[in-house]
């Protein structure tokens, strides 16, 4: 059954192929420029700077409020019109308030509403949002 009062959380979100992955950091972290980045190679944006994290059995699903639907902030231009999916499930969460020093890193998760959901760490290569994109396509190997 779905919730009733799913949480809104501040984050951006997009997704590939109906995979999502939640976008987490202080403001000016660079949510919105590192989805511009992913979309400009196949991402779908979810949402931008809101997102309603919902739980229905045995997955959480990101979507968009209603009066952020298709909107995403580029800074130095304004609000951009997007083509946006309706919803996506939760594959991964990203938290660019952490940086990753590891070539090779280990595992990591985090909890959400009873669903542990893997952790990411950014990094500072120019390839990162391109490499995002395919974690979301084929997932990471061992």
């Amino acid at each position: 059954m779905p919730d009733p009062d799913p949480p809104t959380l501040h984050a951006t979100a997009v997704a590939v192929d109906g995979r999502g992955l939640l976008i987490r950091g202080a403001s000016g972290s660079g949510k919105s420029g590192l989805a511009l980045e992913m979309m400009a190679r196949g991402a779908q944006l979810v949402s931008d700077d809101r997102v309603i994290l919902r739980a229905a059995g045995d997955a959480l699903w990101l979507t968009a409020p209603k009066p952020l639907r298709g909107m995403i902030e580029a800074r130095g231009i304004g609000l951009l019109g997007a083509d946006c999916t309706d919803r996506a499930r939760l594959c991964a969460v990203l938290d660019l308030d952490r940086e990753e020093e590891a070539r090779l890193p280990q595992r990591r998760e985090i909890m959400l509403q009873g669903h542990r959901i893997p952790l990411l760490h950014k990094s500072a290569h120019p390839y990162f949002a391109a490499s995002l994109v395919q974690y979301l396509k084929g997932g990471r190997r061992e």
